[in-house]
């Protein structure tokens, strides 16, 4: 708890980069994904990857898998300090190796400040790596009061087209994320939290703009076919 206490610390909940302010995301050109893969049935071995795509066409530039031996204990709470050092790893490969490929944003498959303590994953590895991270979840956390109740299902089905958005609000009147309908063809929502350098107006808009399907591309393209998830 006093190392998490001390990362969060560091963390940047607002826009950093001029790319980020610009209506079209002007200068952006690399966008990442992140993700730890586990093998199926065996939750000591697991695919650290990273994806880096084009943008805004979203196009691989560049892939990064590697089987490590996942030793931490899953502790909740604390997940990101059981995979984040593999996946700091991979960023640190590809600003070693392709410098010219490292990505400017990352997308992480989890939570940033939606999190029971306001310091998920995606706002672990921003604060180690100093990148914008964005943290974006296929299901809903429950913290700080926010929980997926009846009004919460009727909030979702009121998402009728793709970019419509409502926030979540905890108890303690501190907007964790925002709730997003990225597609037409899926009334399955996204969670979007801020992670690092990165306010939550524009990781919404940029997820958005990640979307082909209901998964940004980025995290779609990130993990290896044929491994599980968390």
């Amino acid at each position: 708890r006093r190392e998490q206490a001390r990362l969060k610390a560091g963390v940047v909940e607002e826009d950093t980069e001029e790319w980020q302010k610009d209506a079209h995301f002007t200068g952006l050109e690399r966008v990442g994904g992140v993700d730890l893969s586990y093998v199926k049935g065996d939750d000591s071995r697991a695919c650290a990857s990273l994806v880096v795509l084009s943008f805004p066409a979203l196009e691989v530039l560049y892939q990064d898998c590697r089987v490590v031996a996942v030793s931490a204990p899953y502790v909740a709470g604390f997940l990101a300090f059981r995979e984040v050092p593999f996946l700091v790893e991979a960023v640190r490969r590809v600003q070693q190796e392709e410098p010219q490929l490292q990505p400017q944003v990352l997308l992480v498959d989890g939570n940033g400040l939606l999190h029971p303590r306001g310091f998920g994953t995606a706002c672990h590895l921003g604060v180690l790596t100093d990148l914008p991270c964005v943290g974006v979840a296929k299901n809903l956390l429950h913290v700080d009061g926010v929980v997926r109740d009846e009004l919460h299902r009727e909030q979702v089905r009121s998402l009728q087209r793709s970019g419509e958005t409502f926030p979540l609000t905890g108890t303690s009147g501190k907007v964790l994320g925002m709730v997003l309908r990225s597609c037409n063809n899926s009334s399955k929502p996204l969670y979007v939290s801020v992670g690092h350098r990165v306010s939550l107006g524009t990781a919404v808009r940029l997820v958005g703009a990640c979307c082909r399907f209901r998964i940004p591309e980025p995290i779609r393209q990130v993990r290896p076919r044929g491994w599980g998830g968390r």
